[in-house]
């Protein structure tokens, strides 16, 4: 089974991820505009954005089991590719703060990717769950 048949597998979680590629879009867009340009056809990231994903952490985490131990990154091939966009994710998190030192950025940008790395993380636990498959407990 091909990337596309992983998620065409789970509508939910291919719904949720094309939802926030047309996002990443927008992010890109607001990156790229000068904050202080007043440019009415470039869409930024808003409030809104952030409430979505928090509402469908929410959503998702209560069909979760609550956690009780660190996880590893892993089980399902699905779920090892959220955490490995999950990661990415954190690591231009860290990229956008020190921009944000530099420049003036949109402020909802930083708790946007900030939120997207925590349903990345959700989205894998329940990847797993569908499957049966159980999350790896760090033992460290």
């Amino acid at each position: 089974m091909g990337l596309q048949g992983l998620f065409q597998k789970n509508e939910f979680i291919s719904g949720i991820i094309r939802d926030i590629q047309n996002l990443l879009f927008v992010l890109g867009s607001d990156l790229a505009t000068p904050i202080d340009v007043k440019n009415e056809r470039v869409k930024r990231i808003s409030k809104d954005d952030i409430e979505m994903i928090e509402k469908l952490i929410d959503e998702i985490d209560k069909e979760l089991s609550p956690l009780k131990n660190f996880i590893l990154p892993g089980g399902t091939l699905l779920a090892s590719l959220l955490h490995h966009a999950r990661t990415v994710c954190r690591r231009a998190e860290r990229r956008l703060v020190s921009l944000s030192e530099k420049e003036r950025i949109n402020e909802h940008v930083i708790p946007f990717v900030n939120r997207l790395s925590d349903l990345l993380f959700v989205l894998a636990r329940y990847a797993n769950k569908i499957e049966n498959v159980d999350d790896i407990k760090w033992t460290g």
